[in-house]
């Protein structure tokens, strides 16, 4: 593996333009109008597998976006290593917000990456990510210097929920068959210091509508005498958090396992700088539940929050109405144990209790998933630890992600593999947000430091 920066100096420019090229597709899944787009975009991983080395690719068709699989079985003796990524993309909304169109890839510099980092929308989440892993594999192709087999599997609809992935993973158990999974969807601490993700909070998303009167009212000849749903809805969300921001819905909390003061000691030792936290968002002081600190707060503890709300008149100048529905969209972010269809189901019966008369509520799930905990002492963990160390010269930190992968208990629950969770994406890459970005360093780091992955498990795996 020692040539493998030799290896990038010689590809860099290629290697660069081959993802900004990918970055320039909308695959926008949420939205029906770039469906052709995400099809392309399949089509283009479809290629990128096939050219890098891969001995069978195939675009698996589903109810929705496709999957493509690829794989090289180069002994069924050797281990095989199952590496998931998905090449779908958030809405880039708001557009006005963007310093640069969010599909024509741009690199400029930043006080992060003072070697550029590539914006557009997918940069980092996923496309990026991902797209390292199939860079990764084409070196240690093209080297011959691949220690064991290796199977992707990249999706188009995780940024609706996977929803044709559950049934596709329970019908090819055998084909996905492999010794541990490796994703990149996550980040680490800073380039300086590289960490692993360990684990992940689960998932439930729902939408909300409250219902009052059967049309738009004029707000003069009918306030005051007709409920308000915006109101209505307003004060029922208000209610979902109490003085100490802890969530009131019943039960809620019942089987949330509170970490010992020995593991809160351990992740206060990951490097956080507050003041510097607050100065990259731009507010004067941080938010959350009462007791907790920071990096508890958007990593070990569940949450509740609003992600939508609209209703009535939002164009330009004034509209006097009463609008006849108010909605909301509203995430919840869960810790291990909590199931995520109990939560939902708590979460339907409690908002429509505390309806008051005069509207109708209904509460319609999206989506969900289980959180997820991978071991430290787990061999997969181990051979990552080996690999940031070798690329980076230091050992990582393994720290926990508030974010969710919905699928990772998936795989484990059908695919009997752990997931080890190899982010090289940082806090201040704004995904999901207008002006994504992947750093160039990183994208490079993350080419690097794979290969070392592949090379680690397979000698752990072995003695």
């Amino acid at each position: 593996m020692d040539d493998i920066q030799a290896y990038l100096s010689e590809h860099k420019d290629r290697l660069i333009n081959e993802l900004i090229n990918l970055l320039k597709i909308p695959s926008v899944s949420a939205d029906p109008a770039f469906s052709q787009d995400v099809l392309d975009t399949a089509d283009a991983v479809y290629k990128a597998l096939a050219d890098a080395g891969c001995d069978k690719v195939e675009i698996c068709e589903t109810e929705g976006y496709p999957i493509v699989y690829g794989e090289k079985i180069k002994d069924p003796s050797l281990p095989t290593v199952l590496v998931y990524g998905h090449y779908d993309v958030q809405p880039p909304d708001p557009l006005d917000l963007w310093n640069s169109p969010p599909f024509e890839p741009v690199i400029q510099q930043t006080e992060i990456h003072p070697e550029g980092a590539i914006f557009a929308r997918g940069a980092s989440d996923d496309k990026g990510q991902m797209y390292m892993h199939i860079k990764a594999f084409e070196f240690m192709v093209r080297q011959d210097q691949l220690p064991c087999n290796v199977k992707f599997m990249i999706e188009g609809e995780e940024e609706v929920g996977s929803n044709s992935l559950v049934e596709f993973v329970k019908s090819n158990r055998e084909k996905l068959s492999n010794d541990i999974i490796l994703i990149s969807d996550t980040g680490m601490i800073s380039n300086e210091i590289p960490s692993i993700t360990t684990g992940l909070r689960g998932l439930s998303y729902v939408e909300v509508t409250v219902t009052g009167p059967n049309r738009d009212l004029h707000s003069g000849l009918y306030g005051g005498a007709v409920a308000n749903p915006i109101n209505i809805l307003a004060k029922m969300i208000a209610s979902l958090h109490d003085e100490n921001n802890h969530i009131t819905i019943p039960g809620f909390y019942d089987k949330v396992i509170e970490l010992s003061d020995k593991e809160r000691k351990l992740m206060a030792e990951a490097p956080f700088d507050l003041e510097a936290y607050k100065k990259s968002l731009d507010i004067d002081a941080v938010h959350g539940e009462k007791g907790y600190v920071t990096n508890e707060r958007n990593a070990i503890r569940p949450t509740l929050d609003v992600n939508g709300i609209w209703g009535g008149y939002t164009g330009e100048g004034a509209k006097t109405v009463i609008p006849s529905q108010a909605h909301a969209k509203i995430s919840m972010r869960l810790v291990p144990n909590q199931d995520w269809k109990e939560i939902t189901e708590l979460f339907c019966k409690h908002f429509e209790q505390i309806a008051p008369e005069g509207v109708r509520v209904s509460v319609r799930p999206h989506h969900g998933g289980q959180g997820y905990v991978t071991p430290i002492d787990h061999i997969g963990y181990k051979a990552a630890s080996e690999a940031y160390e070798k690329t980076f010269g230091k050992t990582p930190v393994p720290q926990r992600s508030g974010g969710s992968i919905p699928i990772v208990s998936l795989f484990e629950n059908e695919l009997n593999s752990k997931t080890i969770l190899m982010g090289f994406g940082l806090d201040s890459d704004a995904i999901h947000s207008p002006n994504e970005h992947f750093g160039v360093w990183n994208y490079l780091k993350g080419i690097e430091t794979i290969p070392y992955f592949y090379k680690y498990f397979t000698a752990l795996k072995k003695s």
